[in-house]
């Protein structure tokens, strides 16, 4: 996904919510923060978007029926949003005072709210899918993220199995 691409999703899902701001905890948060993206950014055709107030999944549920996967809105353009909520992210405590908004002309007056790096890359180690450690791997090759900030990040991370925190420890140490 592009940039053109990740602001159409931006606009759509604010438009289907009537909201100005939304927030994105995926992996296409990175358009906040990087200009130049690689590989695993451009291959991936969905944008996890989240409300701000959310509290009951209802307007998750409303981005996935209208611009979610297997939408006319993805039929039509080849890329979609997905509706999370919230606790769909593993997040260390303070992500929300580091959030680094996103707007463009494209985006049409909406500002998405993107994970910062380092909270991102928490969050997708945590998930720890295939490709969420190819994302993560990404992102220390090119050196987007600093191992010292990192460990600071997963300390701050609550209610997970400490077998769980031991395994992103390592990772990062490596």
């Amino acid at each position: 996904m592009n940039k053109s691409q990740f602001a159409h999703t931006i606009r759509a899902a604010a438009a289907v919510l009537g909201v100005n701001k939304v927030l994105v905890i995926g992996s296409q948060a990175v358009h906040a923060s990087l200009d130049k993206l690689f590989p695993a950014i451009n291959r991936s055709i969905e944008t996890d978007i989240a409300a701000l107030d959310d509290k009951d999944g209802k307007m998750a549920d409303l981005i996935d029926g209208s611009i979610g996967e297997a939408s006319l809105f993805q039929d039509t353009h080849g890329y979609y949003a997905q509706g999370v909520e919230l606790k769909t992210a593993i997040l260390p405590d303070g992500w929300r005072q580091r959030l680094v908004p996103f707007s463009s002309p494209e985006t049409n007056g909406v500002t998405a709210h993107c994970l910062e790096l380092h909270d991102l890359w928490i969050s997708k180690a945590m998930a720890g899918r295939p490709k969420d450690r190819e994302f993560c791997n990404e992102l220390i090759k090119r050196r987007y993220v600093k191992s010292q900030i990192l460990k600071e990040r997963l300390k701050k991370v609550k209610g997970q199995p400490p077998q769980k925190i031991a395994v992103v420890q390592s990772w990062i140490e490596s």
